[in-house]
């Protein structure tokens, strides 16, 4: 009997977070009560094992009533389970812990659970629909599903996607998400029926990459086995998945939930495998490895009597890598002769690590070359075997459009060739997604993935196309987007294009323009002017034309608005220096700060009446002007040379009025003078005539 434990089998990384945290506090000693509000994972064998130290599940009336309790009890932690709970629930919660002071909410919640509350969060609409697939009572999906806006919708079943479809919501956004621990196959059987029913669906892919290399891994090892052990709790849903997944591979597959269950029923020399669900103990699924080894038997006559079969050319046989080297690995394949695989029966790719690809252990099919029986080694390819195996595969890919991932090996003057699994599919030139001029070799090395657009059975020759897979990428990215934009929201962009009216800016998947009006306060006739190709802008949304794919950007900051500069630092009558930068028959405009001009009407040039401005002025001179008006709303200057002129001449006549005056004053003070000497010398001669 062969015996293979899963890789992946036991605790996830979200139960292994969550059952460390509860480690830790029950070592800690200080918690007069652990609580958990609901089961903190599905298996009832280390929930048992909780339950005797002390951990209790409760729901949320009794958490309720623990939490008024613990004020006179002590420290009491109510953790969240792995699977989350509802957004209303939580918020209850964690308002006990701000009532009662010796009530702690710890949330264990799954990180990849909590990633799904904040896509439907930020992603769906009061106007949407939200589509949650996985099971209706399953903790996780109660959870998830008041944490939107709109209409929710679980579906348990892709059969289940079309019962609730209503032609008059076709055109309604959809967000749709899947549980993290339902099947992989069912979901993408699930997005191709509500791609048909709804125009504006957008898809996220919220299987957990530990579910989904679970279950590859159980398909991989239940088509290997003659028997497989699936254990964990029977209210476990990833691990049903798991019996279920199993059970299209293997006809005799055991769900358990300890080793008590296990019967020794299992024939001679079996191949069995032994997995188990994200909620499972590895110490559980040793206890099940231990009680298998006990009543494992192996009949060494029938091993003897398998050493001394023989092989021949073009058989396909099973081996079991022994060693591996740097150009070679090495296999037992039953027979004493030495089984080798070298670098190119394996692989195309120079720069592969075999020691990344394989490990001893591993079983392989393989092709047999040749058989040496002088040098006692048995030459093998793996490439044959999954040539075949994976050609069949992209034929089937070519019929639903589906898409590979490979590494590109190789570029010629008609495109360049992508490895997938061994196979080689040639993407032509006008299908790598690369322009005219860009050189195709340096898409050697990089990893691709691309469509299967067509396929010569016959030759086994197959077309992809990178630019397929990219135009569909690009445009979902670019709808996920539109249903994040709004008016006001700032971006960081990168101008990809300058047109004569205005530049293109990229602000993460999609472009707006930015007008040659929001590019400068000032007018400017090129927006090379202002920005350059390549060139980061801060920039804003001033408008949105989701119809037709517009988005207007602003660009120009308030705080460097030259009118609202120059308004806050002069007032009408002010008198400020510009120069002359247009000459028109009604005026002249003079530039008095950067970016802020104002009109001299012909009116205001000079003292006389004159044709034009010209006769007076010239491009380019420095003049002094005063500020005769402020039009705030039409941002218009109006500027005056003659009322400085005027104010000037005004000024010279009243010094020269004021002069006069001066000078007649002065006279009649000398007159008045003169008359009074005159008659303080006649004085003494007036009164001795008296006498």
């Amino acid at each position: 009997m062969t015996i293979k434990i899963a890789e992946s089998a036991g605790f996830c990384f979200g139960v292994t977070r969550a059952a460390n945290a509860l480690e830790e506090l029950i070592a800690g000693g200080a918690c007069a009560r652990i609580l958990t509000l609901g089961e903190l994972i599905h298996n009832p064998v280390y929930l048992a094992g909780l339950a005797a130290r002390g951990v209790r599940a409760v729901n949320e009336e009794e958490a309720e009533a623990f939490a008024k309790e613990s004020d006179a009890v002590g420290k009491t932690v109510l953790l969240f389970r792995t699977h989350g709970v509802s957004a209303a629930t939580e918020e209850k919660m964690r308002a006990l812990a701000k009532e009662h002071a010796n009530f702690e909410v710890y949330d264990l919640t799954c990180p990849f659970v909590k990633k799904i509350h904040t896509l439907i969060r930020e992603n769906t609409r009061e106007d949407g629909i939200l589509f949650l697939f996985g099971k209706a009572g399953h903790p996780e999906v109660l959870g998830s599903a008041d944490r939107g806006r709109g209409k929710c919708r679980i579906i348990g079943s892709p059969e289940d996607a079309a019962t609730f479809f209503d032609k008059k919501d076709s055109d309604l956004p959809v967000v749709a998400l899947s549980q993290t621990t339902e099947s992989r196959e069912n979901w993408e059987k699930t997005k191709k029926i509500l791609r048909k029913l709804y125009t504006n669906v957008i898809f996220f892919d919220t299987i957990c990459n530990v579910t989904q290399n679970r279950q590859e891994e159980a398909a991989r090892l239940s088509a290997w086995a003659d028997a497989v052990i699936v254990i964990g709790g029977k209210n476990s849903s990833n691990t049903r998945e798991l019996c279920d997944l199993a059970r299209k591979h293997c006809r005799d597959v055991r769900f358990i939930e300890n080793a008590g269950e296990l019967t020794p029923d299992f024939p001679k020399n079996a191949k069995i495998a032994i997995t188990a669900g994200a909620s499972t103990p590895r110490g559980l699924i040793m206890e099940v490895y231990k009680k298998m080894d006990e009543i494992r038997t192996e009949d060494f006559a029938e091993m003897l009597e398998g050493t001394l079969k023989t092989l021949n050319t073009g058989e396909t046989v099973t081996g079991i890598v022994s060693g591996i080297a740097k150009d070679a690995v090495y296999v037992d394949v039953g027979v004493k002769a030495t089984g080798i695989i070298t670098r190119d029966q394996i692989t195309d790719d120079p720069d592969a690590n075999l020691a990344d690809m394989f490990k001893v252990g591993d079983e392989l099919r393989l092709f047999v070359i040749r058989v040496s029986d002088t040098d006692g080694i048995v030459t093998l390819s793996k490439k044959r075997v999954d040539r075949d195996k994976n050609w069949y595969e992209v034929v089937a890919l070519k019929d639903e459009g589906g898409i590979v991932e490979g590494k590109i090996t190789e570029a010629n003057k008609g495109g360049v060739v992508l490895d997938y699994k061994g196979t080689r599919i040639f993407i032509p030139a006008s299908r790598t997604g690369l322009g005219k001029d860009e050189d195709y070799q340096s898409l050697v090395g990089t990893v691709q993935r691309a469509r299967i657009i067509d396929v010569d059975e016959a030759k086994k020759r197959a077309i992809g196309s990178i630019r397929s897979v990219k135009v569909e990428e690009n445009k979902a990215r670019e709808e996920e987007l539109w249903q994040k934009l709004e008016v006001g929201q700032r971006y960081t962009g990168v101008v990809k294009n300058l047109t004569s009216y205005g530049a293109f800016v990229d602000i993460g998947g999609i472009d707006g323009m930015v007008h040659n009006t929001e590019l400068s306060w000032k007018h400017i006739k090129s927006p090379k002017e202002v920005v350059s190709i390549g060139q980061e802008l801060e920039v804003y949304i001033k408008d949105l034309d989701p119809e037709k794919k517009r988005i207007s950007l602003g660009y120009k900051a308030e705080e460097n608005d030259p009118w609202r500069k120059f308004t806050d630092a002069y007032k009408v009558g002010d008198v400020v220096t510009g120069k002359v930068v247009s000459m028109m028959p009604f005026g002249a405009f003079v530039e008095v700060m950067d970016g802020v001009d104002g009109l001299v009407h012909i009116s205001r040039i000079a003292q006389e009446k004159i044709a034009r401005p010209q006769d007076v002025l010239t491009m380019g001179q420095e003049v002094t002007v005063k500020i005769v008006e402020i039009d705030n709303d039409r941002r218009r200057l109006s500027l005056s040379i003659r009322a400085l002129l005027d104010e000037a001449q005004r000024a010279a006549e009243q010094a020269a009025r004021e002069a006069e005056r001066a000078e007649r004053a002065a006279e009649r003070e000398a007159a008045r003078t003169e008359e009074e000497e005159a008659r303080a010398e006649m004085a003494p001669y007036i009164v001795r005539s008296i006498d």
